[in-house]
């Protein structure tokens, strides 16, 4: 189905310089715009209210200011049944407002769009304090599951160099990471409870792919004792490639769905997963089969030139 003579290991500078650029541009654009983090991360409050009918957004964002006198960022949802618009209001930090001020905002709300029937549909507070507390717990539980993987990855594939097949695997799957990380940060995507399930997703998936190119190098190199480590990883590449694009087209395609649920439904939740876990997918195919296995190459061939010496 597809080409099956491809020199992964001269592929990897390519591939390294692409990724490299990518990054580059997206820490300028990060400096430049910042990072738009959920208020279960840095505090704040969110209060939706459900409307019908048209309303802008910008009118809308004036007359809050106006009713609460603070800053606020507006932005809208559609529900599942489609019947009804919501209107989603954030404040950063440790702001809250009270009983009083929420019926205010819907009062004033009424008056501007009598025939748009406002209705408070849920409130959400969370102070900066429990806030950090769940950031720094969930980048934890990120780091453990980092840290069993390399450990699983250097006990399974320990004769063909444990140490290097775990740290090269990890390699590909920080890409992985970061390349869903900055998409956030490009489309202005919050950074949520769903990065961490995209993160800890990635984790499995792009992994999932090594493993199967590490088990064929590791049953190769019996049947070619003498191979070169470059052309050993091309033969293995070579003969799983068609399985690795095809799972990633499949795995796209699903992922793709919930995107397109979430831009035609306006679900915020699964936008912030759908669209970086579909970019993920994206470089685990990429990284797993141009980063992690020629980089294992070279590892390789550095150790063997230091044993030589």
């Amino acid at each position: 189905m597809f080409k099956k003579n491809i020199d992964f290991v001269k592929s990897f500078k390519p591939a390294l310089i692409g990724y490299a650029i990518f990054f580059a541009l997206s820490i300028v654009l990060t400096v430049i715009f910042g990072i738009n983090l959920d208020i279960n991360f840095k505090g704040g409050t969110i209060i939706t209210y459900s409307y019908q009918g048209e309303l802008n957004l910008e009118d809308a964002e004036k007359i809050i200011e106006d009713t609460i006198d603070k800053p606020v960022d507006v932005s809208r949802s559609t529900g599942l049944a489609g019947t009804d618009e919501r209107l989603v209001i954030s404040l950063v930090g440790s702001v809250s407002l009270s009983t009083e001020q929420q019926k205010a905002i819907q009062d004033n709300l009424t008056k501007e769009y009598p025939d748009n029937k406002f209705e408070l549909y849920d409130s959400n507070s969370v102070s900066p304090v429990i806030a950090g507390s769940f950031f720094t717990k969930s980048i934890v539980a990120v780091i453990i599951a980092g840290a069993l993987v390399v450990l699983y990855i250097g006990i399974r594939f320990r004769k063909i160099g444990g140490v290097s097949a775990a740290i090269t695997a990890f390699t590909a799957l920080f890409i992985d990471v970061l390349v869903a990380f900055f998409t956030c940060t490009i489309l202005r995507l919050q950074i949520d409870s769903n990065f961490i399930a995209v993160v800890l997703t990635l984790f499995g998936y792009s992994l999932n792919d090594t493993i199967v190119i590490y088990d064929r190098i590791r049953e190769n190199r019996p049947i070619y004792p003498k191979m070169a480590n470059s052309e050993l990883v091309n033969i293995s590449v070579n003969s799983v490639m068609s399985r690795t694009i095809v799972t990633a087209l499949a795995t796209f395609v699903a992922v793709i769905m919930i995107v397109g649920v979430s831009e035609i439904f306006g679900l915020s939740t699964l936008r912030s997963f759908g669209i970086p876990m579909a970019t993920g997918i994206i470089s685990g195919c990429i990284s797993t089969l141009f980063i992690s296995t020629p980089l294992w190459v070279l590892w390789k061939n550095k150790m063997g030139k230091k044993k030589t010496k």
